[in-house]
């Protein structure tokens, strides 16, 4: 079984808002998805901080009420709790992974103990009637199966190595986005791109909580946000090529957002041309980026990452998860994480370029975004010019 198909659903206990959302974000990154945040109703393992004055109390309780579920605890204290699994701080990604696995066995073997016991009737047997009630539901089998056929909404994501990704991503005459000279020119301005447009109607569109068309003198984009969904009648080639171009002097005029009515809204359409709204939006982004960075990013000023990308279902980009560990650590300058990280600049830009159409990734904006220092990694030692040229540029020590 693919664990990270079925990741463990787990309820965290004694956590502050940031401590909370560090944890979700850690699960998905360095623990690679292997367990999932939920509410504690659905939660099949329960993790506690031990060292928070309410994770004490729930903790407690928790204990008292003999719950069945797994339990983690997180603690600086060395000393152990009956059943649980303790986990010292800091946490280490190896630790954690070791107490999840630790805990699917005992749901497994939970699991198996709870199966009723084979059926005793041998063949010739006549098997007692099945009574109404447990007979199985077949209602929505339909709607079921159309959904699978949504191929573009749901298919695996797909990865690109760094061979492929120029091919792919495509680049700009004249402009060499890898050297940090031309760092400056390397910036485009998502407004002038189809990015731009999808950003404003998907915005339009959830605001409104209505299900809308782009118009573009193109194929319509239509926008079903109850649904989390797009639809475009065009082939990947014809939409990656589209995306690509600068629209905004030649199309910006016939460009429009309307409503549409709710025999439009609910008529029938091709269902392999079903897309999911961020997976759409992070596609058109990376094809509009061409390895560069959006203009509203100063590339002197650190970024961040909200949350964790869900890479599952979003065209990764080479070394986008690396970047995106990088980057939950703390804030830091593009140019920084390619150094740390010993990767070519166009990869972290088409990364912060897709990370920024859906709100993902930001610029620091207030002094105490800067306050603590993002903990120290030492780069790769074959750094060379690329190194020098960016410590003289961004005022470094060499």
């Amino acid at each position: 079984m693919d664990k990270n198909k079925n990741p463990l659903k787990v309820a965290l206990h004694g956590m502050d808002e940031r401590s909370y959302k560090m944890m979700a974000m850690y699960l998905q990154g360095p623990c690679k998805g292997v367990a999932a945040v939920v509410n504690p109703p659905n939660a099949e393992i329960d993790i506690f901080d031990a060292d928070s004055v309410t994770g004490q109390r729930l903790l407690r309780e928790r204990i008292d009420g003999q719950a069945a579920r797994p339990l983690i605890v997180l603690s600086l204290n060395a000393s152990s709790i009956e059943g649980a699994f303790r986990i010292g701080k800091p946490v280490k990604t190896e630790e954690m992974l070791n107490a999840l696995a630790k805990a699917r066995a005992q749901l497994e073997q939970t699991a198996k103990a709870a199966q009723p016991p084979r059926s005793s009737f041998t063949a010739g047997t006549e098997a007692p009637p099945v009574a109404e009630a447990d007979k199985p539901v077949l209602k929505n089998y339909v709607m079921e199966t159309d959904e699978q056929k949504k191929t573009s909404k749901h298919q695996a994501a797909m990865q690109l190595n760094e061979k492929g990704f120029g091919a792919f991503i495509g680049n700009v005459p004249g402009i060499d986005v890898n050297d940090p000279r031309q760092f400056a020119r390397a910036s485009y301005n998502p407004k002038e791109y189809f990015q731009g447009y999808v950003e404003s109607a998907y915005k339009v569109s959830r605001e409104k909580n209505q299900t809308r068309q782009l118009n573009s003198g193109w194929n319509p984009l239509i926008i079903l946000p109850d649904n989390d969904e797009v639809w475009l009648d065009v082939d990947e080639n014809q939409l990656r090529a589209f995306a690509g171009l600068a629209i905004n002097s030649t199309l910006g005029s016939k460009m429009s957002v309307t409503p549409l009515s709710p025999d439009l809204a609910d008529a029938e359409r091709a269902l392999d041309r079903f897309h999911s709204m961020d997976a759409f939006l992070w596609k058109v982004a990376c094809w509009a980026s061409k390895g560069r960075y959006p203009s509203t990013i100063d590339i002197k000023q650190p970024v961040y990452l909200k949350s964790w990308p869900n890479f599952t279902r979003l065209l990764v980009t080479p070394h986008a998860l690396r970047i995106a560990a990088l980057l939950v650590q703390g804030p830091r300058t593009l140019p920084d994480v390619a150094e740390v990280l010993n990767i070519k600049p166009q990869y972290v830009f088409v990364f912060i370029s897709a990370a920024c159409s859906l709100g993902l990734a930001a610029q620091v904006r207030r002094e105490a975004d800067v306050l603590v220092q993002s903990p120290e990694i030492k780069p790769n030692k074959n750094q060379g010019l690329l190194k020098r040229i960016l410590s003289t540029l961004l005022g470094k020590k060499a």
